[in-house]
């Protein structure tokens, strides 16, 4: 399977997470995260690192015809549970080959 800089960004933002808490849950610095999603080349093991982040958050990769994410059920869960016992989530949508999130406001 392969990671995508698209798939980090929708990830984070499906867990509502910042760069400063990925790259905490990775023991990466910050600029590592950004320079990945940027798309510049990146040793295996430090992206490695990053997926591993991501998936023990709850994040499930998908890899059909457009690369995508997905939560777990825990983590959806967890996404379920009442205000302040947990993060609120936040869904994430590629438009125009960057991320934003979803909201009702029209681009």
């Amino acid at each position: 399977m392969i990671f995508a800089p698209l798939q980090c960004r929708m990830a984070r933002a499906a867990l509502g997470w910042g760069v400063r808490e990925l790259a905490a849950a990775a023991k990466v610095s910050t600029d590592t995260v950004a320079r990945f999603e940027r798309g510049d080349e990146l040793k295996e093991r430090t992206i490695d690192a990053l997926q591993r982040a991501l998936e023990a958050a709850g994040v499930e990769f998908t890899n059909g015809d457009q690369p995508g994410v997905r939560l777990t059920k825990a983590a959806a869960a967890r996404s379920r549970e009442p205000a302040g016992t947990s993060k609120p989530m936040a869904a994430a949508k590629a438009v125009g080959g960057k991320t934003a999130k979803a909201t009702d406001k029209k681009r």
